[in-house]
């Protein structure tokens, strides 16, 4: 049995209902250039709650496929601070 990821994001957006959408950021060096990249990823998360606020820090992991596009659940909020 596979290991469920765990990611952390920013949420971007709280208009839907039940869902966030969380942006990933990673840094990605060019291994031979050594030139840096900043790589983002959307992620469509499903909030059961509707807890969570635009620019708060998510943790989120993978699940079976809730919609089309949806295959992430938030498991807490962050408090990074």
């Amino acid at each position: 049995m596979k290991k469920k990821k765990s990611r952390i994001g920013v949420v971007i957006s709280n208009k839907m209902n039940k869902t966030i959408v969380v942006e990933q950021n990673k840094i990605f060096k060019h291994p031979r250039y050594e030139k840096s990249f900043l790589i983002k990823k959307k992620y469509f998360v499903h909030d059961e709650k509707n807890i969570s606020n635009i620019g708060d820090i998510v943790r989120f992991v993978e699940v079976r496929p809730i919609s089309k596009k949806k295959y992430c659940k938030l498991i807490k909020i962050e408090n990074i601070k």
